[in-house]
């Protein structure tokens, strides 16, 4: 364990699927690759993903300070003057990103197939495979103007990227249910945040094509499993499973589902009434404990 720990992230999973597909019959898929080729399409994991989710997260933060929703007008103010063309480059810069990510991991899921594979049967390494589909999710709510909420092409891709979410949902909620190696008080980490934060982007999304109960349905989720993911993480001891020192800063994902999900509820609602102000607290809370 101590071995694992003084790794970098990238290693992290990557060694840990390598090591139950090293067999010459698994790696026929790589030959037709050029041993440089091969070499990247082994180390870019859907980790990677995190660079992508963050420019899109803040693009996302950028057009809500932005547009208008009823703040004190000199708080608007304030926030009118960030200007429209930066906030245009942001969303371009992790457009590009994530769309560079997509095309080379899709490369990995067709040459390296083993280590997709085995990323999903690793207990951190799981739950960055819905890094992807909240990138795509965050960009779509951040795009520029030309893409309304309510257009068709909008409906498309939000159910086109909620889609997978659910389905990874219902793999991974009930695993741990079901499978008793895979129980949530074996498997459970702060990476496991990424599904709850994904659930509550999803439901934002669904609220603004004016999809009340998907939306509620979603939000419900993501919430109730924040609440046991909280009291599992807060009160168990580290074991085996214990997340490796190089990644202790997803510990800051305590904080950022509340938000998420103060941002979504508000989305659904149409106000910032007590239910969002109690996540957004609760959040600011975390915030400052962290």
């Amino acid at each position: 364990m101590e071995e694992i720990e003084c790794k970098p992230p990238t290693q992290l999973i990557v060694e840990a699927s390598i090591s139950s597909t090293d067999h010459p019959e698994n790696n026929n898929s790589g030959e037709a690759l050029s041993p440089s080729c091969s070499n990247i399409l082994t180390k870019i994991h859907a980790g990677y993903f995190r660079i992508s989710l963050s420019l899109g997260c803040q693009a996302l933060l950028w057009k809500i300070l932005t547009q208008p929703n009823g703040v004190s007008r000199d708080v608007l103010h304030v926030f009118s003057k960030l200007p429209s063309t930066a906030c245009l480059l942001l969303w371009c810069l992790a457009a590009l990103t994530q769309i560079s990510l997509t095309l080379v991991y899709a490369l990995r899921c067709y040459f390296q197939f083993d280590l997709v594979k085995a990323e999903f049967s690793h207990h951190i390494g799981v739950n960055y495979l819905y890094a992807p589909w909240i990138s795509w999710l965050a960009l779509l709510q951040s795009a520029p103007i030309l893409l309304q909420n309510s257009s068709l092409l909008y409906m498309i891709l939000c159910w086109t990227f909620i889609v997978p979410l659910a389905m990874l949902d219902i793999k991974i909620y009930g695993q741990w249910f079901t499978t008793e190696k895979r129980f949530l008080s074996v498997m459970a980490n702060p990476t496991s945040l990424i599904s709850v934060i994904g659930n509550l982007v999803a439901a934002r999304a669904a609220a603004q094509m004016g999809w009340k109960e998907s939306a509620v349905c979603m939000w419900s989720l993501g919430m109730v499993h924040y609440l046991v993911l909280f009291v599992t993480l807060y009160q168990r001891l580290s074991g085996q499973n214990s997340l490796p020192t190089i990644l202790r800063p997803t510990f800051f994902l305590f904080f950022a589902a509340p938000s998420m999900g103060s941002l979504a509820w508000n989305s659904i609602t149409g106000t910032f009434d007590t239910t969002s102000k109690m996540l957004f607290f609760f959040s600011l809370f975390l915030f400052v404990s962290l």
